[in-house]
């Protein structure tokens, strides 16, 4: 495994949720606190940034070209560019449900094309978030209303298992998929102990990556919820990984600065592990 690199410097309050565009070629991610949609083209070094009206939790590609986006409050779609006029971005609410003090967090898109998008309170209260999916028609299904800091969420290989953080209880838990799309069986898969657990990805052999905040580590836990692989990183809040680039072997990692009296150089920006494994192809949002 080769070592740790910077593929983006920045200094993001909040980096998360990178996620791989097959179709453009570039990784997404997001700034949440600095309302800030990020992407970076890793061959031409192209980047490109997309201010957003409210603290963005995730940015996912929406399989019309544009992206689909969990703010502060509610889910929405901004269409390519130039929908909107020479350059600018059309934009339209798929799901709007402002809750006073709470806002958006991590968010993934299923094999099915639906979206699944975590929320949390801005103090973090004990159970003040929720887990929903919003299908490609728009039907928008409850999952969880009692979470607190609603984070990563992946599928198995074969999209029968779901994975799944609330980051203070300290654990990954996984789901068994029903055929609705719904999960059932709630269940511990691994514990944390150093630092909590925040976003995740899932990589072609099953094993999950977690990124550990206040751990200043990633984690690769094999199917069977053993601790396999640890990748030790120079910041202490890493949030969320992705696997990237053509074939899906670059492991990119978005990092935080918030709530740090003497951060490293290289918190808050984009990070890279070059040939750190070999990831899924992650489906667009189907609306």
């Amino acid at each position: 495994m080769s070592a740790v690199e910077v593929a983006v410097p920045a200094h993001a309050a909040l980096g998360e949720g990178p996620t791989w565009d097959a179709r453009a070629g570039r990784l997404l991610w997001v700034d949440i606190l600095g309302s800030r949609v990020h992407t970076y083209d890793p061959v031409s070094g192209h980047r490109t940034v997309l201010a957003t009206e409210q603290h963005v939790g995730a940015a996912k590609p929406a399989a019309g070209g544009g992206l689909v986006v969990n703010l502060r409050d509610g889910v929405g779609l901004y269409g390519p560019p130039g929908s909107a006029g020479t350059g600018g971005r059309s934009f339209r609410w798929l799901h709007r449900e402002p809750v006073p003090g709470r806002r958006a967090n991590d968010a993934a898109v299923a094999p099915d094309g639906s979206l699944w998008f975590g929320t949390m309170r801005y103090d973090e209260a004990t159970g003040g978030g929720t887990l929903s999916r919003i299908a490609p028609d728009g039907t928008v299904h409850a999952i969880l209303d009692d979470v607190s800091v609603s984070n990563g969420t992946g599928w198995s290989p074969d999209g029968r298992r779901v994975y799944y953080i609330d980051s203070p209880t300290r654990r990954v838990d996984v789901f068994d998929l029903g055929d609705d799309g719904l999960p059932v069986g709630r269940r511990p898969f691994a514990t944390v102990e150093d630092g909590f657990p925040d976003g995740l990805t899932v990589d072609a052999e099953g094993g999950v990556w977690v990124a550990l905040w206040d751990g200043g580590a990633v984690h690769r836990y094999t199917p069977d919820g053993r601790l396999d692989r640890v990748l030790t990183l120079p910041v202490r809040r890493p949030t969320a990984c992705a696997f990237g680039g053509a074939d899906l072997t670059d492991l990119y990692i978005t990092t935080a600065r918030t709530g740090l009296t003497a951060p490293h150089p290289m918190s808050g920006s984009l990070l890279v592990v070059p040939g750190a494994g070999k990831g899924l192809p992650q489906p667009e949002f189907g609306g």
